[in-house]
């Protein structure tokens, strides 16, 4: 991680994070290392890249978040300590999606019969559309 820089958003609830990571990824060329929650409804996300990706990237996530919710911090790290990378989040794993944490509940999926199906974890309803 040495030769890249470290991005650092955090925002007040997830759905302002979550916008404003997602505007993080497609305005510069840079890689979501994770994500953590902080507790009393901080988050924070985590992005790496060359510096000035992620210089644009945290810009524009921070712009992208506040139209939605509370930005309470951004900060880039140039060249990030090496050491640094032990207090990085574990990443979750993501279904077959890449979308949803394994313990989210799936998308209703429709069947040829016309009826749409919902899986719960242990269980499979049938309900009319």
């Amino acid at each position: 991680m040495a030769s890249e820089a470290l991005g650092l958003l955090e925002c007040k609830g997830l759905v302002a994070l979550m916008e404003g990571t997602d505007a993080m990824l497609k305005s510069a060329n840079v890689e979501m290392i994770g994500w953590d929650k902080a507790g009393s409804g901080m988050v924070t996300a985590f992005v790496k890249g060359d510096v000035a990706a992620v210089k644009a990237a945290v810009d524009a996530g921070a712009e992208s978040a506040g139209r939605i919710g509370t930005v309470v911090s951004v900060h880039v790290i140039a060249r990030p300590h090496d050491d640094l990378g032990g207090m990085m989040p574990k990443t979750q794993e993501a279904d077959h999606h890449g979308l949803r944490p394994q313990h989210c509940r799936a998308a209703p999926k429709n069947r040829k019969d016309g009826l749409a199906t919902e899986t719960t974890e242990s269980t499979e309803q049938v309900t009319e559309k």
